[in-house]
């Protein structure tokens, strides 16, 4: 058996199809795992690229923060001078105020909290902006290239609070004075302190880590399929061999069972063709004899057609065009006596002009044994019906009986070799159990499909589905 990587070669479809199913079950488990594992890697690199974000917000938010005491001192003394010089303008006070423009020229000065003043415009990087808010939320002063369009939004949180604006993510902090209300057992706020910075750059980082990890999992699925196909396929290989030995081990004994059986058929017929050479006591004992060996040779025709067949791919040039109808109706003839044995009413409804590829034989033999099955089980007086019809590109052919039906938790396994259910089938009604395990098997090789649904004590309808020609 000639197997290679990615390959299905293999004479049983049913092996293809188990082949097929362990690999997607195979891929999907591995999708799944890579897919969990790149959405974990991202979310973990994306979260830290954006605390080592935060945290540079934070850096320069604490040192921008000491700042704040000598703006709002010059911007207070500044106004104060504007109100003396302007005393008598009736202008708003917002008006009147003008926000320094570069607060590196305001001297810095202690404020008391016991850390360092570290000069903040020695932390600040382009793309940043950095902007000054009294405890009235009143901008004071701002420093930088990229601020956001929004209001300061206040918070109390020592942590400060982050918001993202489009491309633009920003810290707000705010700013306590060095003095400690005893009455609120607080620190008193000072004001606050906002600064943004351009989230172009991470979000490039990011974009590029996504396509790294897309193009490493289309990668390593890739080489998980290849892996998946080879491991299926030395999983699957042992299996196909015994399978395929067992097969041959059926056709090689039906094969040999043949001649043995005949010869015992024969010297049967001989005996029954000169009675009178048999003792009275023994007639019995012969006839029962004739009927075993009927019986197994019958076996022996089904197992050896059954081991030729299954696996088979159907190969359309050894097919013929055949009408459907033509076949039906010969099936219908050949059953009639057995019908009228059990006075059992077999009609038909028939559609002319369908026509399928396959082999003749082995179709009559199909629909043969659903005819047959049906009228066997269908009670004394009953009704068989054999209809026909297309519907798309198929041809469909129900066999509906009056009978005694199948259980319900029977049905998964009609189609099963020499099965039978207890109320339905046994031994002594004539049946070996291959019937359909025999129609199943041509209706696979003919690329077909054979369904069964039923109801206890109501009925049972068989319906096989062709490709038309």
């Amino acid at each position: 058996m000639a197997w290679g990587i990615g390959s299905t070669k293999t004479s049983n479809p049913q092996f293809r199809a188990l082949h097929w199913r362990l690999l997607l079950s195979y891929l999907g488990v591995m999708v799944a795992i890579l897919g969990t594992a790149t959405v974990t890697v991202y979310e973990f690199f994306a979260q830290s690229l954006y605390q080592q974000f935060d945290i540079q917000l934070m850096t320069l938010a604490q040192a921008a923060a000491h700042s704040l005491g000598a703006i709002k001192y010059k911007y207070d003394h500044h106004h104060d001078e504007e109100e003396e010089d302007d005393e008598g303008d009736e202008k708003d006070d917002d008006e009147e105020r003008e926000i320094p423009k570069n607060p590196r020229q305001i001297l810095p000065r202690l404020d008391g909290d016991g850390d360092l003043d570290i000069p903040w415009q020695n932390l600040r990087q382009p793309q940043q902006g950095v902007e000054w808010f009294n405890e009235s939320e009143k901008l004071l002063a701002k420093e930088g290239t990229r601020f956001p369009n929004a209001n300061l939004v206040p918070t109390s949180q020592l942590a400060g609070k982050t918001r993202r604006e489009e491309e633009l993510r920003s810290l707000t902090l705010p700013v306590f004075s060095g003095e400690f209300d005893e009455e609120k057992d607080q620190r008193e706020l000072a004001g606050y302190v906002r600064i943004s910075q351009s989230t172009v750059n991470l979000d490039l980082e990011l974009n590029r880590l996504c396509w790294g990890l897309g193009m490493g999992g289309t990668i390593a699925l890739a080489l998980t399929g290849m892996g998946g196909m080879w491991l299926t396929r030395q999983a699957l290989e042992p299996i196909e061999n015994s399978f395929e030995q067992l097969k041959q081990f059926t056709a090689d004994a039906s094969h040999e069972l043949r001649s043995p059986l005949t010869a015992i058929k024969t010297s049967i017929s001989v005996m029954q063709s000169h009675p009178e050479r048999i003792h009275p006591a023994d007639v019995k004992k012969v006839a029962a004899i004739a009927s075993a060996t009927n019986q197994m040779t019958h076996l022996v025709e089904d197992l050896l057609l059954l081991a030729r067949m299954e696996g088979a791919i159907a190969n359309i040039h050894e097919f013929s065009p055949i009408p459907l109808a033509d076949i039906l109706e010969d099936v219908i003839e050949c059953a009639l006596p057995q019908a009228e044995s059990k006075q059992i009413t077999l009609t038909s409804h028939i559609i002319s002009g369908t026509v399928v590829m396959g082999n003749a034989p082995q179709l009559a033999r199909l629909f043969t044994n659903l005819l047959a099955n049906a009228i066997q089980y269908t009670p004394d007086g009953g009704k068989v019906t054999l209809s026909s019809q297309r519907i798309a590109n198929a041809a469909i052919v129900n066999v509906e009986d009056t009978g005694i039906g199948i259980a319900p938790e029977d049905l998964p396994y009609v189609f099963d070799r020499f099965w039978r259910a207890d109320k339905a089938r046994n031994r002594r009604q004539g049946g070996l159990g291959m019937g359909l395990a025999i129609a199943q098997t041509i209706a696979q090789s003919h690329q077909g499909q054979i369904t069964v649904t039923s109801q206890l004590g109501i009925g049972t309808c068989f319906r096989v589905r062709l490709p038309l020609l």
